[in-house]
């Protein structure tokens, strides 16, 4: 079963790698326009290729370009309605001759809207009725049975990939401007929430460098953070993490003899509240951390305390 795996990944890599070879001058227009107009972008098309339709019109709806997906039969039971004269069409079918999707062409052509075919036939009438035809054109289907859409439905994929990401680049569409689109998310929460409101600020555990080795493990469980910060929230010298206790463990059992002073990190990351999550976390992954303490770098007050795992 690999091996048909391997073959199906083979021919639609091979299938991509042609379409690329296809752009040319009709993308760069396609974008222009999109750019240029001040009403919406909506896709079409029946079948796989309204499934593709609906996830591109997705894909740019929450990357900047107002967009929504539009069923060719239901388009003509009302929902031609939705289209104004300044909104951008997308007509999507590998044939190029999709019934449904061609009995939408007279409409928008009285309508004056721009069209843009995805389509794997430049000769095809949806390619030869649009103003700029993006061709998909593939070596050939994974299907064995050159049947079920497959490397063509990916290369359609791609194309509309393409368009949302050069239409991100071209409007300089921020982390900030996607997390607006994803308020509801983690995606969202990480780009616009701040450390400081999800750091925890009660019970943090603190304790004095000459504590005993009994103190500082009762103190660790009772913080239930994994650590503990030896001095006070107007300044530390240092952490202990129960990572450090383990390594003292295994190089010396005999507790008696341990010292907060000997175990402890000295430098600890201290960020401030104010950072965004987002790059907090990116921080301690880079860092190899689940723990990062909040406050003044400078004078290493501690505010409050973020975990990456606790959230």
């Amino acid at each position: 079963m690999k091996d048909i795996a391997k073959r199906v990944f083979d021919i639609e890599i091979e299938s991509l790698t042609h379409v690329a070879g296809l752009l040319d001058d009709a993308f760069d227009d396609a974008i222009t326009t999109i750019l240029g107009t001040s009403g919406k972008t909506i896709v079409t098309g029946i079948g796989k290729s309204g499934l593709i339709g609906k996830k591109i019109a997705a894909t740019l709806a929450s990357t900047g370009t107002p967009s929504f997906y539009m069923h060719p039969a239901e388009a003509f039971h009302g929902d031609l309605g939705m289209i104004s004269e300044h909104d951008v069409v997308i007509l999507i079918s590998y044939s190029g001759e999709s019934d449904e999707v061609l009995k939408l062409i007279p409409f928008l052509k009285w309508h004056n809207n721009i069209i843009i075919g995805i389509t794997g036939n430049p000769a095809s009438t949806i390619a030869k009725n649009s103003h700029h035809h993006l061709n998909v054109k593939i070596t050939r289907e994974a299907c064995p049975l050159e049947l079920a859409p497959t490397s063509s439905t990916t290369a359609m994929l791609v194309m509309g990939d393409a368009l949302a990401i050069a239409l991100m680049e071209a409007r300089n569409f921020k982390h900030e401007d996607f997390a607006r689109f994803h308020p509801g998310g983690s995606l969202g929460r990480k780009l616009l929430t701040k450390v400081k409101d999800l750091m925890r600020t009660d019970n943090l555990p603190y304790i004095d460098k000459d504590a005993t080795f009994t103190d500082l493990l009762l103190r660790m469980s009772a913080g239930r953070l994994g650590m503990v910060m030896v001095g006070s929230a107007d300044g530390i010298e240092g952490i202990v993490t129960d990572g450090d206790l383990r390594r003292a463990l295994i190089k010396n059992s005999d507790t008696g003899t341990l010292k907060i002073t000997d175990i402890m990190t000295t430098s600890p990351i201290i960020i401030t509240g104010d950072e965004l999550i987002n790059n907090a976390e990116l921080l301690m992954i880079e860092k190899k951390i689940t723990t990062v303490l909040v406050g003044d770098a400078d004078r290493r007050a501690i505010e409050g305390v973020y975990q990456i795992y606790n959230q």
